[in-house]
Order: structure tokens, then sequence, then C-alpha cells
């Protein structure tokens, strides 16, 4: 086993070197062509839907450095692998790391937003770890240990029985034995010293490469912060409802939930980003981003939340957003009879298709362009993404945004449908206990349950707990500026009876429907179900 350390470690060095070279390249050309990034959205794509929603609900936004740490590993593996077989194969080990490259090429040129020169990073990863395996497999291999002398038959080197020694030279057992781990033991030392050198510096041009190209990839993400920085945003022609001053209502910038494909956030220029509305129009349209500042914004507060979310869970936030209305675009281009889906496309490559219907039917549908008083944060979209009332978020909050094209949900399935979820996604009702927390330990008194409910674009008109199996008790609710929005509540429960108790929620919505108690997970179309918790009164 001992015999078999350098040649992995060789090929781990190889494979290192190659991917620290083609991180450094991808830094320069585009980070979207980084073979890990490629390979981690190929895997992303082929992944079956239930394998996703475990790694979301388990993982949460762990889930992309897990698939990354995962794809790294696998990685390693196959590069050890191939530093054994180079002892023995080395031209059948050349071509197996080589082939690597190519596996990575190919996935970044599979990728949906593509281009020619994304293949470079990948290729130069193979072609430059078969390179240093070739300089490295022949330092790693042990030479074979010298043979033991044979056992020498009592009386052989004397006859007579004598104790006079061989003479030098003689070639007998007694005089090889000696010199021939003598004579080996420097060569295996200069072989160890030649390896440990070419690996050393392997490692250090690696480390070189590595950090290089996580510093010019920290001057990208600042250019693009800078330019966030640099935007001055315009003051709303609409700016709607006051903001609520009440605690919680809002949900910070940097705690809202994040589920989206991106292995790396785009870093899009808003100086050179446009949108084209294209498809099933009579009059396409091409807008930059100061075209859209020119146009009269609108403010309005808007609870998003994910299908991915399972009963009571945390991908739900409420925000104040700024942007411009989507249906004077659409009107403007012009919707041809027939066209009943609008296909976003962003620069991630997803797509996401938002029902016609749902942008022309009065609510605020916008592209937004700033996110509670900011410009969208570059993980949240910047510099333009789309919000849509009432649609959960992967089919009416496409992030990152660059083109909508008018067509037909016959015609054309987006990314999320085609792998098996519903084409609408209607909000369903929901509600969620923030406070107490599942198996708190409470003291008897008056215990506050406070939580949120939404049914956004039909609003809650009433939330409901129940302790135990008595009757259901009306929470009060808290002022909100629409239907839009999650709805705040609270419930003062008189806690007792010592000892465990279980509390439950129920909302009702602005048509009188009654959250429905069927339970159901998150695929294909979100999540039903009333929420249930277990607390202990001491």
């Amino acid at each position: 086993m001992r015999r078999l350390i350098r040649p992995a470690l060789s090929g781990l060095l190889a494979a290192a070197g190659g991917i620290a070279t083609a991180e450094l390249v991808a830094s320069l050309v585009r980070p979207e062509s980084s073979p890990l990034v490629a390979i981690g959205g190929t895997v992303i794509d082929a992944t079956p839907t239930p394998v996703k929603e475990y790694a979301v609900a388990t993982f949460g936004t762990y889930d992309k450095p897990l698939l990354i740490g995962t794809i790294l590993i696998v990685l390693a593996a196959l590069a050890a692998a191939v530093g054994v077989l180079a002892v023995h194969h080395r031209t059948a080990a050349l071509l197996a790391i080589g082939a690597l490259g190519l596996v990575g090429a190919a996935a970044a040129l599979t990728r949906p937003t593509a281009r020619p020169l994304d293949a470079l990073p990948a290729l130069l990863a193979g072609a430059v770890s078969a390179g240093l395996l070739a300089w490295l497999a022949p330092k790693a291999a042990t030479a074979p240990p010298p043979p033991s002398p044979a056992p020498e038959a009592p009386g052989a080197a004397n006859p007579a029985g004598s104790d006079t020694v061989p003479a030098a030279g003689s070639g007998s057992p007694a005089a090889a034995g000696p010199a021939g781990p003598a004579a080996a033991t420097p060569a295996g030392r200069a072989g160890r010293r030649s390896f440990l050198i070419a690996a050393g510096l392997v490692a250090l041009g690696t480390a070189l490469a590595g950090g290089l190209a996580a510093i010019i990839r920290r001057s990208g993400t600042q250019a693009a912060d800078d330019a966030r920085d640099a935007i001055t945003l315009p003051a709303p022609t609409d700016p709607g409802p006051p903001p609520l001053v009440t605690p919680g209502f809002y949900t910070p910038n940097q705690d809202f939930y994040r589920v989206d494909i991106a292995l790396t956030v785009p870093r899009v220029d808003p100086r050179q980003w446009t949108l084209q509305i294209t498809g099933m129009v009579d009059k396409p349209v091409e807008l930059t981003f100061d075209d859209l500042l020119k146009q009269p914004l609108i403010q309005r507060d808007i609870t998003l939340n994910c299908v991915s979310n399972e009963v009571g869970g945390p991908y739900v936030g409420n925000a104040r957003w700024l942007g411009v209305p989507l249906a004077p675009l659409l009107r403007a281009a012009g919707v041809q009879a027939g066209a009943d889906q609008i296909v976003a496309r962003a620069a991630d490559g997803i797509t996401i298709g938002t029902p016609v219907a749902t942008v022309l039917d009065g609510r605020d549908a916008m592209l937004a362009i700033a996110m509670n008083g900011q410009p969208l944060p570059l993980e949240h979209g910047f510099p333009v993404r789309m919000i849509t009332p009432g649609l959960y978020g992967y089919v009416g909050a496409a992030k990152w945004i660059t083109a909508l094209e008018l067509s037909t949900f016959s015609s054309f399935d987006a990314y999320w449908v085609q792998r098996g979820w519903g084409a609408t996604g209607p909000v369903k009702t929901a509600s969620r206990i923030d406070r107490p927390k599942a198996f708190a330990q409470l003291p008897a008194g008056t215990v506050t349950v406070a939580g949120v409910a939404w049914a956004q674009h039909r609003g809650i008109s009433a939330v409901e707990v129940q302790v135990d199996d008595t009757p259901w008790q009306q929470a009060k609710l808290l002022p909100v500026p629409s239907t839009d929005t999650w709805v705040q509540w609270t419930w003062d429960w008189p806690a007792t009876a010592a000892g465990s108790h279980t509390l439950r929620v129920r909302a009702i919505d602005g048509t009188g429907a009654v959250q429905t108690e069927q339970r159901a997970e998150p695929f294909p179309d979100g999540a039903t179900g009333w929420q249930t918790l277990v607390v202990t009164v001491t």
C-alpha cells in the first residue's frame, strides 16, 4: 500500500494543477466557463427532482457548496486512480486524465448560455494535468526492493568447515548480500528527493494559480459591486402605500431566501445590459438599463416564496420593490392573439414561464431594479429581475433577466416544467408559527404565539390557532398595505396546564377559502397542510 502513495499523490497534484489553471483562465474569460461550474450545472440539470428537493430541504443554501465539494472529491478519487495507473500504463493514464478535460469542455459547451471560448479552461486543464502527470509519474515510481540473498546451506561456503572468509569479488552470497541494499539506498533517497522537489513545485504553482484566480474573481465581483453602488435610484412615480414600521414585516436583503441553479452568481454590467421583448409581438422591443430608469416606476410591498418551501419552511420573504410595470411594456410591444406564456430568459441560463394573463390582469407585475431601498443585490438578480405577485418564484420571479419572449404553453416548456413542476404556479394559502419554536420549554402563564400567513393576490382574512384538540381560536392580524404581502398575526395563549401541548395554525384567504389540512409535498406545485409543533409548559 505504501508503494501507491507517491503515484496517487502524483495524480492528485497533476489534477489540482490543471483545475487551478482552468479556474485562472475562467476568471479571465468568464466565471461561468469554469469546469467545476459547468459540470456542476450539468449535474443539477440531470439530477432527478426528488433528489433536488431532498437537497434543498436538507441542506438549504449549502446545497451548492456541497455539490462542488462532492465533484472535487470524485475528481480527487479519479485523479489518484489515474496516478496509480500511470505506474504501469502511462499512456493510458495520460489519455484518461486528458479525457477529464474533454468532459469539462463538453459540459461547458452544452450549458444554455455557452460560448465557444467556454471550452478553453477545461481543455487547458486536461492538457496541463496530462503534462504534469507525465513529469511526475516517473519520479513517483518506486523501484522494486533488491532480492533477498538465498539462504546458504551449512558449510557450503567452506566445505572444510574452516572459518575462512571468502575473498571479495568471489560472487558468493556473503559478498553480494550487504552490497545490494547499500547500493540501492542512495538511489532510493535520490528518487524521493526528486519526487518531493517536483511535487513541491507543482503544489506551489497550483497555489499561485488558484490564489491569482481568487484575486481576479474578487476584482470582478468588486467591479460589479462598484457598478451597483454607482446607480442612483429615481424616485418612484407611484410610491404606493407608506412603508410599515412593524418589526419583522420586511425581510432584510441579507436574510432574504435564495433558491436558484446558479453555482456562480452572474456579474452583469448594467451599462451593457439589455432586455429584448420578442416572440409573438407586433413590435419587438429592446431596452437598456438607462431606458428602464426613464420609465414610470412603481414601489410596492410584495412577498415572494419558493415552491420548494415545506410547510412552515423558511423560503419566503417580504420586501419593498421598486420597478417598471411590466404590463405597459407588453402592451407597447403588442401581444399577439394566442400568446399565453411569457418566457423569461436569464443570464444564468434558466428559463421561466409566466402566464400572460397574470401580468395583464391588473396586478403589480414588474421588472424590479431595487429591493428595500437599494439596487438589487447581485445574488437577488442585479441589475433587473421579474416580480409577479401571486405566483411562486419558479414561474414569476426570474432573476438576472435578459429577455422576454411571448410564446405559448403548448409550444414551450420552461426549465422547471421540463422537470415535472406545474406550469402556472399560483401561490397556495399558507401559514407559519414563528414563536414559540418547536420543542420549546415554556413557563406557565400567558404565551404569545405569533407568525405569518400568506396568499398573495388573494390576501388573508383570518388566522386561527388550535391547542391540542380544543376549539380553534382567532388570532389578531396586523395591518398590511395590500393583498400581495404576508400578514403578521399574534395570539395570546393562556398556557396554564403543565405538560406537552400541540399547536396548529391555519389561515383563511381573502375569498373565504380555508387552508387545507391535506398534507402534500412541494412537488409538483407547492406544499399544503397545517403546520404543527409541540411545546412543553413547565
